[in-house]
């Protein structure tokens, strides 16, 4: 089975409260999205750990190919190895990424513009109030 992911983090300062979105189209027709609060940190960090529930929620459905888009820059050319992951905060969660992208048979991974993210970008953007602050 093939999923598409889409993925985004948001943070309310940076670091701030943070939330996490993911959109997955699955190829079997099933939808499965994604908020959730994640504490303060940076958006950065937020942006890591979407994919990374993105990637665990496609993979615990039965996936076994994934695209995956995001918006994020920064962290696409990092899991691409075009830039170097120099944060340490990061790095941790670069190395937990590159672990759950091996259990795919093939995946590829997109940058897009933040309009071509939206359902991503506000389930994100919601999470960062759900901590009621």
């Amino acid at each position: 089975m093939k999923a598409k992911l889409h993925c985004d983090g948001a943070s309310r300062g940076n670091p701030g409260e943070a939330g996490i979105g993911c959109f997955i189209q699955l190829s079997d027709g099933r939808t499965i999205k994604i908020s959730e609060h994640i504490g303060i940190t940076t958006n950065n960090v937020a942006e890591y750990k979407a994919l990374i529930k993105g990637l665990e929620a496609a993979k615990e459905a039965g996936a076994e190919e994934i695209e995956i888009f995001s918006d994020s820059e920064l962290l696409v050319r990092q899991i691409c190895g075009i830039y170097k992951v120099k944060n340490k905060n990061l790095r941790e969660l670069y190395e937990r990424v590159r672990k759950l992208l091996s259990k795919f048979k093939l995946y590829t991974i997109t940058h897009i513009k933040r309009d071509d993210n939206a359902i991503a970008d506000i389930l994100a953007k919601e999470a960062t109030w759900k901590s009621g602050k």
